[in-house]
C-alpha cells in the first residue's frame, strides 16, 4: 500500500521502510504435539510471502498476543513488512549499527574540488593550471609506485581525464554532469589509480604532506621548477586541502605543519626587457617589411599597454580616433589562446572573456598615443575590420594565432637589433612592449593609481612588479650623497676666526639636499657600476608572460 493510501506522516528515517495498513489476524489455533499442546497465534502482512506466526506454551498467552496485534490494527497503526511486526514494536528491536562510510580517497576529492571549480566558469587557462598543478601532486600521494608499463600513461590520464572535467562528464537533460566511458586505453590505468590513491587523512601524516610538496616543487625530468610555478602548484595544492577540511573528511589543514618553505616568488619586471622608443620604431618598421598587417597590433601594446588577449579583441567601435591628437580606447574582453579542450563548449571557436582582474560587463578605458591613432587608422584603411567588427585577424577570419605573432615578433628581432641585443632579453616577447608601456608611463610621472588604471591591475601590483623600472631614483640619490660630502668638506675647511656676519648654518637635512658645489669631476653615474636603466641591455632570460598576474 503506498503512503497517500495508507495515510499520515512516516517519521524521518523510516521513508524507505516498506510498510502496510492490509493486515489479516487469525483466531488462536491448538497444536497438538506427542507431549501435550501449544497455542499459535498467526496473522498475514501484505506483501509479505508468509504469515507471521508465534506458538506459546498456554492458551493465555497466545490470546494476549493476539489481543495486541488486533490493537494495532485497530488503532491504524501501520506494519513494517520486511518483519511483519506494528511499527512501535519494529523500531523497539536493536538495530544494527550502519554501516561505516568508506573513506574517501585524495583522488575522489582532488576530482570532486576540480568538478566544483569547473561550475564556477573558471577562465581556460585558469582549469589548465589547475589540472596540472594537481598532475604534478598526486602521483606522490599513491600508496605504491605504478607498474612500468603504467608510468607514462599516469600524467597523461590526470591531465586529459581525471582533472578535466569538460572531457570527464557531459551535461545531461537535467542540467547535471554524468560521467562518460573513459577512452580504452586509459581503462587499466584509470582503475588502477582508484585502488591506489591513498586515503585523503593520510596527509595528517607530516612524511605524506611533504613528499606531495616535494613533488609539485620539480619537473618531469626531476630538475627543479621555477619559484613561481611551485607558488602556484601549492595555492592549488592548498586549496584542495582546504575544500577537504570544510566537508569534514580531514580534521585540520596539515600544510602548516609539514613546516615546508617555498621559494621565492618572482615578482618584479626585469627591467632590461623594457625597449626604449627608438628600437621600438626599429621592430615596428621590421614587422611592416615582413607583416604589415601585425605593425599596429604591436603598436596597441606598447602604445597602450594591451594583453595581446584584450588586442585580440579590440573592434572598430571600441575606438574613438581622431584626425589629429590622443584617441581612446575602451576596453571590453579578452581572448588568450587556450586550447578549447578546457572550455565550455570545446566545439565551438575561441570565446571571450572578461576582462583579467574584472568583473563582466566591466570597461577599461586607456588613452591612445597620437603615434598609435595614425598607425590604427592607417590599418582600417588597408585592411578593414572583419564582419564582427575585429580589427586584428587570421587569413581565414579567426583570431591571430600566437604562433604566428610570435614567429612574426622573432623574425623582427634579429632584422631590427644588434647581435648583442638579440641575445639579450630586450623585448624578446611581445608581452615585454606592455612592460615598455607601463614603465614609460610612471617614468613619465603620470600617477601610479592612473597608471594601475589604464594597465588594469592593482596599485600594489604596480608599484611592486615595476620597481625596478622607475628610473632616475638612483641618479638623485647619487646627487644626494655627493651634496652631503661637499658640506661636510665646506664645514671642514672654514677659517677658525669667526665671520662677523655668520648665515644661519642649515640642519643637516637641509645640508644633504643641498646641491653640490664642489668643483670636482662628480662620479660617473653612467659608468659601468651602476644600476641599469630602462633601455640597458643584459645576456638573462626574463620571466614568462604569466608570473606576475598581470
Amino acid at each position: 500500500m503506498s503512503r497517500a493510501q495508507a495515510g499520515g506522516a512516516i517519521p524521518p528515517g523510516e521513508e524507505e521502510r516498506r510498510i502496510t495498513f492490509d493486515v489479516r489476524v487469525w483466531s488462536v489455533k491448538e497444536i497438538r504435539l506427542k507431549n501435550g499442546s501449544s497455542w499459535q497465534v498467526r496473522w498475514q502482512v501484505a506483501s509479505r510471502p508468509r504469515p507471521n506466526t508465534r506458538n506459546f506454551a498456554s492458551k493465555t498467552a497466545a490470546e494476549s498476543r493476539r489481543a495486541e496485534i488486533l490493537t494495532a490494527v485497530r488503532k491504524g497503526e501501520a506494519f513494517d513488512v520486511e518483519t511483519g511486526l506494528p511499527l512501535s514494536e519494529w523500531r523497539a528491536l536493536p538495530q544494527p549499527a550502519p554501516d561505516p562510510a568508506p573513506e574517501r580517497t585524495w583522488l575522489a576529492v582532488a576530482r570532486d574540488f576540480v568538478d566544483a571549480k569547473w561550475a564556477e566558469h573558471q577562465a581556460p587557462g585558469t582549469r589548465r593550471s589547475l589540472s596540472e598543478a594537481l598532475g604534478s601532486v598526486t602521483p606522490a600521494l599513491f600508496d605504491e609506485p605504478p607498474p612500468v608499463r603504467l608510468v607514462g600513461l599516469v600524467r597523461e590520464a590526470l591531465a586529459g581525464w581525471m582533472f578535466r572535467t569538460g572531457s570527464r562528464t557531459a551535461l545531461g537533460p537535467d542540467g547535471r554532469r554524468v560521467e562518460n566511458e573513459p577512452p580504452e586505453g586509459w581503462v587499466e590505468v584509470l582503475a588502477w589509480m582508484d585502488r591506489h590513491s591513498r586515503p585523503i587523512r593520510d596527509l595528517a601524516d607530516v612524511d605524506v604532506t611533504r613528499a606531495a610538496l616535494v613533488a609539485l616543487s620539480h619537473r618531469l625530468d626531476g630538475r627543479p621548477a621555477a619559484p613561481n610555478t611551485i607558488t602556484r602548484r601549492r595555492m592549488f595544492f592548498s586549496q584542495v586541502i582546504t575544500f577537504a577540511v570544510a566537508r569534514g573528511d580531514l580534521d585540520a589543514n596539515p600544510l602548516p605543519g609539514a613546516q615546508w618553505t617555498p621559494p621565492r616568488k618572482v615578482m618584479v619586471v626585469d627591467r632590461r626587457v623594457v625597449v626604449d622608443h627608438g628600437r621600438a620604431l626599429r621592430l615596428f618598421a621590421a614587422v611592416a617589411e615582413r607583416a604589415p598587417e601585425l605593425e599596429a597590433f604591436y603598436a596597441c601594446i606598447y602604445y597602450a599597454a594591451t594583453r595581446p588577449g584584450e588586442t585580440q579583441e579590440l573592434t572598430i567601435d571600441q575606438l574613438t580616433l581622431p584626425e589629429t591628437g590622443w584617441g581612446e580606447v575602451a576596453l571590453e574582453g579578452n581572448n588568450p589562446e587556450v586550447s578549447p579542450l578546457w572550455s565550455d563548449e570545446p566545439d565551438q571557436p575561441r570565446q571571450a572573456r572578461e576582462l583579467k582582474h574584472r568583473e563582466k560587463g566591466e570597461v577599461r578605458l586607456v588613452p591612445l598615443h597620437p603615434d598609435l591613432v595614425v598607425l590604427l587608422r592607417r590599418h582600417i584603411e588597408r585592411f578593414g575590420t572583419a564582419p564582427d567588427g575585429r580589427i586584428f585577424r587570421s587569413y581565414t577570419g579567426g583570431a591571430v594565432k600566437t604562433s604566428r605573432y610570435l614567429t612574426v615578433w622573432r623574425a623582427a628581432r634579429n632584422k631590427a637589433l644588434t647581435p648583442a641585443e638579440v641575445a639579450s632579453p630586450l623585448a624578446r616577447r611581445p608581452y615585454d612592449l606592455r612592460h615598455a608601456a607601463v614603465s614609460r608611463w610612471l617614468n613619465a610621472g603620470v600617477p601610479p593609481t592612473q597608471v594601475a588604471e589604464w594597465a588594469g591591475h592593482s596599485v600594489r601590483i604596480l608599484l611592486t612588479v615595476y620597481a625596478k623600472c622607475i628610473v632616475g631614483e638612483e641618479k638623485r640619490a647619487l646627487r644626494l650623497i655627493d651634496a652631503s660630502f661637499a658640506a661636510e668638506q665646506q664645514t671642514a675647511e672654514a677659517p677658525d676666526s669667526p665671520d662677523p656676519s655668520p648665515e644661519p648654518e642649515p640642519d643637516h637635512h637641509d645640508r644633504v639636499h643641498m646641491e653640490s658645489t664642489d668643483p670636482r669631476k662628480p662620479p660617473d653615474i653612467d659608468g659601468p657600476y651602476r644600476t641599469p636603466s630602462v633601455t640597458d641591455l643584459g645576456l638573462a632570460d626574463g620571466p614568462s608572460d604569466d608570473d606576475f598576474g598581470l
